[in-house]
């Protein structure tokens, strides 16, 4: 009954540790994702220069990597709590290990002292000779086989036992030495957290003094979003116009066939169900391949790629921000902005068909493309590579995103995603 106990124990240990290593395994997978975006951010820091036009997006930048590297020190904290727990379960197992094996060297000491007061041939053959009939005999020498091989069984046991302690002790002592390591690594992040949080600070100062040059900025690129705006809804009423009447015409004309063919009301019927069909009243009227293009688009939500080519990171989110350290700062986002590297591409997420290009202040050449109801825009291009009626593919490049001279190169794609005429937030949707 010991030993069932003692197996037991021994497996609760084994599946104890196998879960924190796992454990280990995902945090240092979470760390390695949030040290890769802080990556990201600095390179897009360095490419943002220390004008009052770009000072806002510096903070938000500095605030995002702040936010980045408290999360590593966090997990940092929680790989260190697995692995002392680790270390304590490796230890535990050890004793363990090292109690059987004096169990073992005492039990097996005890049967080379017996076989040291019987180490002659003689007295093992006196020992079955001794028997009271041959059926003892044949029990003692199968006996005496069966002890045999169990003192050699012991023997390699023990061998065995040796080398899994030895094992064990050089597992911990490589756990030991990475914890080492991830105290090491969690001091020079929090250093590098005192550095970025003093550049915060640093920036906050130089705004708060520039207050009003920032506001006129800030009026300035909101008249220009309105502007935009404004374009993307008339263009989307212009073919919302446009595709209920080619609907409307074709009830029309498969009505009036039905009708010459002496059908009468149950013509006009098949009339009104066949062809275009919007989803919602006031709604793009679609054909059954376009509300087929439609559902596999809202089907890929989540699994959008980023319209973006290269390394990149949103630096304006989509809604209407207060911003949580310069109170006089409110600002309201159509899309997202996203900054990438010098001479990156924007690319379709999905496939679908343009159906404008048009440039305006502040944003450059723009790209409307439709998917079914759905519309995406891709705004601050430098080139456009496509033309309204283009039907284009998933990643399909469309064209090259301007590249900011006086901003150190800073390359900013303005992405929105529309559904009807209702504006939703990209991010939830790319992948």
């Amino acid at each position: 009954m010991k030993y069932v106990w003692l197996i037991i124990f021994l497996c609760f240990f084994r599946v104890l540790s196998s879960q924190n290593s796992a454990r280990v395994r995902e945090l240092e997978k979470q760390r390695k994702e949030a040290l890769a975006e802080i990556k990201k951010t600095n390179e897009i820091l360095s490419q943002t220069q220390a004008t009052t036009k770009d000072r806002l997006k510096r903070l938000n930048l500095l605030s995002q990597q702040i936010l980045s590297r408290k999360k590593v020190i966090h997990l940092l904290e929680e790989e260190m709590g697995a692995m002392d727990r680790q270390i304590s379960d490796m230890g535990t197992q050890i004793s363990q290990l090292e109690s059987e094996l004096r169990t073992k060297q005492a039990n097996y000491g005890k049967s080379l002292q017996n076989i040291y007061r019987r180490q002659t041939s003689q007295d093992r053959l006196l020992f079955i000779l001794s028997a009271e009939s041959f059926s003892q005999s044949l029990r003692r020498i199968r006996y005496l086989h069966e002890y045999a091989s169990w003192q050699r069984r012991q023997g390699s046991e023990i061998i065995a036992k040796q080398a899994q302690i030895a094992e064990k002790k050089k597992d911990l002592e490589s756990t030991r030495q990475e914890k080492s390591k991830l105290l090491a690594n969690r001091e020079e992040e929090r250093k590098n957290l005192q550095q970025e949080e003093k550049g915060h600070k640093a920036e906050i100062a130089i705004l708060n003094k520039k207050q009003k040059e920032l506001q006129a900025l800030i009026k300035r690129k909101k008249e220009q979003a309105n502007q935009l705006n404004r374009l993307i809804e008339q263009q989307i009423a212009k073919e919302i116009a446009e595709a209920e009447a080619k609907a409307k015409a074709e009830r029309e004309r498969l009505a009036k066939a039905g009708n010459k063919g002496g059908k009468g009301k149950a013509a006009s019927s098949l009339a009104s169900e066949a062809g275009r069909k919007a989803e919602v009243k006031g709604g793009y009227a679609m054909t059954k391949e376009e509300k087929q293009l439609s559902d596999n688009f809202a089907g890929n939500k989540g699994r959008l790629p980023y319209p973006v080519t290269g390394s990149h990171s949103i630096v304006v989110p989509f809604g209407e921000q207060q911003h949580q350290d310069l109170k006089y700062v409110r600002t309201n986002n159509n899309g997202i902005d996203i900054q990438t590297s010098a001479r990156a591409e924007a690319r379709a997420v999905f496939k679908g068909e343009v159906t404008r290009i048009f440039t305006i202040p502040g944003y450059n050449n723009s790209v409307i493309i439709r998917h079914g109801n759905y519309l995406t825009v891709y705004s601050n291009l430098s080139q456009v590579y496509v033309k309204a009626g283009d039907k284009v593919s998933t990643k399909q490049a469309i064209g090259r995103i301007y590249s900011d001279p006086d901003n150190g190169n800073a390359t900013i794609l303005h992405f929105q995603l529309w559904k009807e005429k209702t504006k939703l937030n990209p991010a939830p949707w790319l992948d």
